[in-house]
């Protein structure tokens, strides 16, 4: 399979072209032959034009790649080594949402021929791709596993808006379902990634360090946020405390702040719902995620409290809120908690507007029933910079009494501004 790859006698397909699928492709293609599929048309036009729809990569990156961009089976078929990229979301009630892997599963099923290899980068619970994709496979199909066909599993580490951590860049955890296909899907993607590839010792290994990632990170993050909710009330600054703190050799650099996105708002529940689904409730995870999901409820809480001590009327009150994708200097919306902390100034009767560099206003609309105003209007009782866009970054604390109505109120979650608040009432995480 990999001679045959390198020397373009067969086709790599990647289904699930965004964030993560996209510059998988485009690497790929620039070594083997490859096809990029994606169910959604629109993506598909703007792909074969050069440009990426979700506004990550130039249209430099699609220079020298030989890939063909497709939503269709038929061309998909031509295809023997599938990567499949596809989003793993949770639902309303933050259980895993298997829809769109499922999809991916039955597009690649019928696609499938015997000898083909199929290796999964979503992020999942321990088990799913052996438990969950590999039946569908194999019913789609027609083949067995593993005698027709082989299967293997290469987490994501794709981070938007991150220049510095590239794909090549980053070691990738590999599992295959047995020494020869863990041995060729190494070397294919080898590559790829210059930093070279993990083995795992099996499907399951790989799929829960993938969630780990993500889980450690959320925990550490939840303990700075009850921090910075404790050291509010003995009215200390957090990021000072932190700061200290940080002298020691081995003190893990953690800060507050709103976690969405697409992986450490969301992995640790498809963790929980196997842990529950196996009879262990994992308490320190879920605590874990209730205290990162209650932050934007908390700051909004905290903006109007600060209002209210100036003696603002609240329904009367207009608050800006900075910033609404889910982290900094990127378009990428998904699981923003930023729309929490709107919602719920909007709960609360206050009037607010949003502005943000990088966001689409339809998309925000769409999703979470607000969209943007081209600049700011008019003054305001406060000021939420919820992200740290770059050209927020520079701005001074005049900017910000410009936009003020009377005794301004500055809230700034990541502690940006700490510094160079003087005049305006300041809080932050």
């Amino acid at each position: 399979m990999y001679n045959q790859l390198v020397t373009k006698e067969k086709t790599l397909a990647v289904i699930g072209l965004g964030y993560v699928g996209l510059p998988i492709a485009l690497a790929f293609a620039r070594k083997i032959k490859v096809i990029g599929f994606d169910i959604n048309a629109k993506r598909i036009q703007l792909m074969q034009q050069g440009i990426d729809p979700s506004g990550e990569l130039d249209s430099s990156e699609f220079e020298g790649c030989d890939i063909t961009f497709t939503d269709s089976l038929e061309i998909l078929r031509q295809a023997s080594f599938f990567i499949v990229a596809v989003p793993t979301p949770i639902d309303a009630h933050t259980m895993p949402d298997l829809k769109p892997l499922i999809g991916a599963s039955v597009s690649v099923g019928k696609a499938l021929k015997h000898g083909d290899y199929v290796v999964y980068e979503s992020t999942v619970y321990p088990g799913c791709t052996e438990e969950d994709c590999i039946p569908i496979l194999e019913r789609e199909s027609g083949l067995k596993f593993p005698n027709d066909f082989k299967v293997g599993y290469s987490p994501e580490r794709i981070n938007p808006g991150d220049k510095e951590h590239t794909l090549s860049k980053i070691t990738k955890v590999v599992s295959g379902c047995d020494a020869e296909s863990l041995d060729i899907i190494a070397k294919v993607y080898e590559l790829v990634v210059d930093a070279g590839v993990y083995k795992a010792s099996s499907i399951k290994v790989a799929e829960a360090a993938k969630i780990i990632e993500n889980t450690q990170r959320d925990l550490n993050i939840a303990l700075m946020n009850e921090l910075s909710m404790i050291f509010d009330k003995m009215k200390i600054n957090t990021y000072e405390v932190l700061e200290a703190a940080g002298t020691k050799w081995n003190f893990l650099k953690f800060s507050p702040g709103l976690v969405g996105g697409h992986c450490i708002g969301v992995d640790p529940y498809y963790l929980t719902y196997k842990s529950k689904e196996l009879g262990h409730t994992p308490e320190v995870i879920l605590s874990g995620r209730q205290i990162n999901d209650s932050m934007g409820a908390y700051v909004a809480k905290k903006t109007v409290q600060l209002m209210a001590k100036q003696g603002k009327d609240i329904i009367k009150s207009r608050v800006l809120v900075m910033g609404a994708t889910f982290k900094e200097n990127v378009e990428d919306i998904r699981n923003s908690k930023v729309a929490d902390v709107v919602s719920e100034l909007i709960n609360f009767s206050v009037q607010v507007d949003v502005v943000d560099p990088y966001a689409d206003s339809d998309e925000l609309k769409h999703e979470y029933g607000f969209g943007l105003i081209e600049k700011p209007e008019g003054k305001y009782d406060a000021i939420v910079i919820a992200v740290n866009h770059k050209p927020y970054i520079s701005l001074e604390e005049s900017y910000f009494h410009s936009l003020s109505n009377g005794n301004g109120i500055v809230i700034d979650i990541k502690g940006v501004f700490r510094n160079k608040i003087q005049k305006l009432t300041y809080w932050s995480l």
